[in-house]
């Protein structure tokens, strides 16, 4: 099972364990909860109908936050002296998806031994019976 999440402005696929980076959490628990969901794939299965998928989160686990690489910027206009350096980092919070919670996904099929009420032996003993009769006569057999 998987799911499309929006994390600061951008979506990301998750599955339960992955671990990935968004931008920034400004938050003092160890936990953040993603609500509502983009789509869900399960098993085949793909929900995406909103009114589905507001029951529906994902939950992680804040593991640690760090700064990604400095972008440097530089602006230049010919002939006039204009000249702008600056840099920029970005700051980053690690998550690890913990769990996916969608109310009415199916659960793995178990098989039932419960037999239909079309089932009742009855076709069980005509196949039998058809299989027990003689075979026809070939067309050879037929001439002679």
């Amino acid at each position: 099972m998987y799911a499309i999440i929006r994390a600061g402005g951008k979506q990301a696929k998750v599955r339960e364990g992955d671990v990935l980076d968004v931008e920034r959490i400004k938050s003092g628990e160890s936990s953040v909860t993603y609500r509502p969901l983009l789509l869900v794939h399960d098993d085949g299965t793909v929900i995406s109908d909103r009114a589905a998928l507001d029951d529906a989160s994902v939950t992680a686990e804040i593991v640690g936050d760090h700064r990604g690489p400095k972008v440097e910027i530089f602006k230049y206009k010919a002939k006039t002296g204009y000249r702008r350096r600056q840099g920029h980092r970005q700051t980053y919070t690690t998550i690890k998806i913990t769990g996916i919670d969608v109310p009415g996904a199916s659960k793995p099929a178990e098989k039932s031994t419960k037999k239909s009420p079309v089932d009742n032996g009855s076709v069980a003993a005509e196949t039998e019976s058809e299989q027990v009769a003689a075979p026809e006569a070939t067309p050879e057999e037929e001439e002679a």
